[in-house]
Formats: C-alpha cells, sequence, structure tokens
C-alpha cells in the first residue's frame, strides 16, 4: 500500500492527476456507483453509423467530423505534434507505471470484480462505452469520406495529397 501511495503522490506532482483520479476510483466504477459518460455524439454514431449527413453541406458535414474529435481525441491521419524527447517519453512511462500500480491496487480492494462487475451492470456499461466509442470512429471515418467524394474542402487534418493516396 505504501508504493501505492507514493505512486500517488508522484502522480499528483505531475500532469498526470487526473489519470490518477481515475485509476484510484476504479472501485467505484466497478460498483457501478461513477460511471463514464457517453457524449451525445457516440450515441448518436452508434445508432446510425453510416447515415448520410442530415444537412446538407461541407459546413455540417465539418461540424460533425469536428464534434466527433472532441469526443474521440485525434484521428490518425491528425498532424503530428512537436516530436518529444527521450526525457520526455520516459517520465510518460514512469507515469504509465505508477498509475498502472494505483490502479491494480484499487481493483484488487474488490473481492470477486469481474462477478461484481457484472452483477452491478458496471461490465455492461462499460461494453455500452466501447461500442459507442467504435462507432464514433467509424462515423468519423465515413464523414471523411463523404467529404472527399462531395469535393469539400479537408478541413486541415487531411491533405489533399494524403487523401490521395492509395
Amino acid at each position: 500500500m505504501a508504493v501505492a501511495a507514493a505512486a500517488l503522490l508522484g502522480a499528483c506532482a505531475s500532469s498526470e492527476v487526473g489519470r490518477a483520479g481515475e485509476a484510484a476510483t476504479a472501485p467505484l466504477h466497478d460498483l457501478n456507483v461513477v460511471r463514464a459518460k457517453i457524449p451525445e455524439v457516440l450515441r448518436a454514431a452508434h445508432k446510425a453509423p453510416y447515415r448520410l449527413p442530415e444537412a446538407a453541406g461541407c459546413e455540417a458535414t465539418a461540424a460533425e467530423i469536428a464534434a466527433l474529435d472532441e469526443a474521440l481525441g485525434p484521428d490518425l491521419d491528425a498532424p503530428p505534434g512537436a516530436e518529444r524527447g527521450l526525457i520526455e517519453r520516459g517520465s510518460d512511462a514512469a507515469g504509465d507505471a505508477a498509475i498502472g500500480a494505483v490502479r491494480r491496487t484499487a481493483e484488487d480492494v474488490i473481492p470477486f470484480r469481474g462477478w461484481v462487475r457484472k452483477l452491478t451492470g458496471a461490465e455492461r456499461h462499460s461494453r455500452d462505452v466501447a461500442a459507442a466509442v467504435t462507432a464514433g470512429a467509424a462515423r468519423r471515418a465515413f464523414l471523411k469520406g463523404w467529404r472527399l467524394a462531395s469535393s469539400c474542402p479537408a478541413a486541415g487534418s487531411i491533405s489533399a495529397s494524403a487523401a490521395q493516396r492509395p
């Protein structure tokens, strides 16, 4: 437990406070007391990932892609950020190890965790979240293809040369 406390304190000293908090509250997720909220844009994508955009026009398509980007994070075709140095990557690895230790310790608090997750509905909610994220990614890819087929200008995350590659 002392190792987990030290890892948590180390994480608090860095920019990993949010991830450390999530790791420490893992038992609350297992008991289905705390639930990840599924954004409405992902719920809509889960219902119909390949429907045509409701509003015609490039602006409406770009707005929906932007909403999906906000919910899902950057897509694979997003321009890379500044290259990070070895020191930054090393500190990320150390932070990931510390967060992982906190999460594993917090998850071990609940005996028969798998059964508890099933009985409380937490496992089903986790599957629903994962399905919504997958559908959101499919919807974003569909809309980007629709945008290209409709001759809409790219919105910065994809260049014309990248769109023309096989």
